[in-house]
């Protein structure tokens, strides 16, 4: 059994009183207007202007009460609704409520509650734009008092877990999602404008398939059948392209069964697309324009305030090879990139734990994160990568140990990855039996041998070149948000503990 404070109590008590003489929680009122509605039309209106319309317009609009400020006989709320806050003036007479209505409303109502209000705007004397209110009615009791100041900063964990109260009180949560939702439209605005169609793929597949990651195991009571919430989208999605689908794009829900941190959420949104007849060094170019006009768009400028960094969006972006930035970042001889002993020598005195299916090629790469990935603030372009960490990818022409992908680096960390596709299927089949290799020796992130797939491209895949982007990553940068749960509305959480 619930148990409620004294304030609590007060205001369950105020809705027996008022369900005596109505119904409480009504769902019949018809709200004709938003507060950014009436803003628009009478924000640039003198007072005067008002005062000659005075009550011939009456005007409709619902909210919650967000502050109150009572002077006798008569009161200024706050009202606010999803487009922005107003100032309600009650009073009673001619003007204002009847006499039995203003006493309800004293009696009745909280700050915090949602009422829907009928009556006609006018400017006070300091010129503040307000509601005069004729009637009202209360839509739903907030039963818990608002905190009287949001300490969202010192208790930011509460944040995420009442994100229905952050949402309440933090006008500048609230456009942290707007501004993700514009991202997200923009995104899709440059793909429909290229003539690419979006796609729903499965959730949960038969194999763990698309990227090396660890996934979450989940199983089918009819089907009797072990299931694995999907890693990623990319190999239904290049079915896809070998069916005729040639430019397609999915933005939905990725899961791993890693790690949290500022950066990391189990459950996050990636945009997949693939592009037939183009080649990664052609994604390189659409990807820097994109983002260049999504940063313009979203924030006004191609400079973009980050944690204390200024980021240049502007085109092109930096663009530098794995090898060449281990060599002249971190002293690693030419002659000894491709030296096993050499890489392994390196690993060691960075504290980089070497497991048993190390290759050369991880070896690098685990270098390049340890020392280089950091240091990667403007946007930059990270090209050539190993063939062994590159299961997916095609071969370069020029150097078959390395594959035709690149990863996109801002702020220290990755926000793309992309490659011009694998479509032979019988090297395919190759690197799929090497990934086994690397499971049987400890990789729990290695991917498994997926026949279907190798079956898919035995009828042929155009060459293609495909790409994922980070939005999560890519909000927190375009809002200047130093954690992913900032950008997730319900990031995942241990359970609370109750005492």
């Amino acid at each position: 059994m619930r148990e409620f404070n004294e304030q609590e109590r007060i205001r369950i008590e105020k809705l027996k009183e008022i369900s005596k003489t109505e119904r409480i929680y009504p769902n019949d009122v018809k709200v004709r207007n938003t507060i950014l509605e009436i803003r628009n039309a009478f924000d640039n209106k003198n007072r005067e202007e008002l005062e000659a319309n005075l009550g011939k317009e009456i005007f409709s609009i619902a909210g919650r009460i967000m502050g109150w400020r009572s002077f006798g006989k008569v009161h200024f709320l706050d009202l606010k609704d999803m487009t922005g806050k107003i100032q309600l003036f009650v009073s009673r007479g001619n003007t204002g409520l009847s006499d039995e209505k203003f006493e309800k409303f004293k009696r009745h109502l909280d700050i915090g509650d949602i009422i829907y209000c009928e009556g006609y705007p006018f400017k006070t004397k300091t010129g503040e734009l307000s509601i005069a209110v004729k009637d009202f009615r209360l839509l739903s009791k907030c039963i818990h008092p608002l905190p009287e100041k949001w300490h969202g900063l010192s208790d930011i964990e509460l944040r995420y877990r009442k994100r229905y109260l952050d949402l309440i009180m933090n006008d500048e949560v609230k456009e942290i999602f707007r501004r993700r939702n514009k991202i997200i439209s923009l995104i899709r605005e440059h793909l429909d404008k290229e003539g690419f169609i979006e796609v729903e793929t499965p959730m949960m597949h038969s194999i763990p398939s698309g990227a090396n990651a660890r996934p979450f195991v989940t199983h089918h009571n009819a089907l009797d059948m072990k299931l694995y919430m999907r890693i990623a989208p990319e190999l239904f999605l290049k079915r896809l392209v070998v069916g005729g689908f040639e430019k397609v794009y999915e933005i939905n829900r990725n899961f791993r069964n890693e790690g949290i941190s500022t950066q990391h959420n189990p459950e996050f949104t990636m945009i997949e697309f693939y592009w037939a007849y183009k080649t990664y060094e052609d994604l390189m170019i659409f990807t820097e324009n994109m983002l260049a006009d999504i940063a313009l768009r979203v924030t006004g400028s191609h400079k973009v305030m980050y944690q204390g960094m200024l980021l240049d969006f502007t085109p092109p972006f930096k663009r530098i090879k794995v090898k060449d930035a281990l060599i002249s970042e971190c002293g690693i001889k030419p002659e000894e990139i491709d030296n096993i002993d050499t890489l392994k020598d390196k690993a060691k005195s960075l504290g980089i734990e070497i497991p048993k299916y190390a290759t050369k090629g991880y070896l690098m790469m685990s270098i390049f994160e340890e020392m280089l990935e950091d240091k990667l603030i403007q946007p930059t372009f990270v090209l050539d990568f190993p063939i062994e960490v590159s299961p997916l990818s095609r071969k370069k022409d020029s150097d078959p140990t390395l594959v035709d992908r690149f990863e996109l680096y801002i702020a220290g960390r990755e926000i793309a990855n992309a490659f011009s596709e694998l479509n032979d299927p019988f090297d395919q089949a190759e690197r799929f039996m090497m990934q086994l290799e690397f499971k049987e020796k400890g990789d729990e992130e290695a991917m498994v041998f997926d026949e279907d797939y190798i079956n898919a491209l035995e009828y042929g895949m155009p060459p293609t070149a495909g790409e994922g982007i980070g939005i999560d990553r890519l909000v927190m940068l375009l809002t200047d948000s130093p954690s992913i749960r900032d950008v997730i509305l319900f990031p995942l959480l241990r359970p609370e503990v109750r005492s």
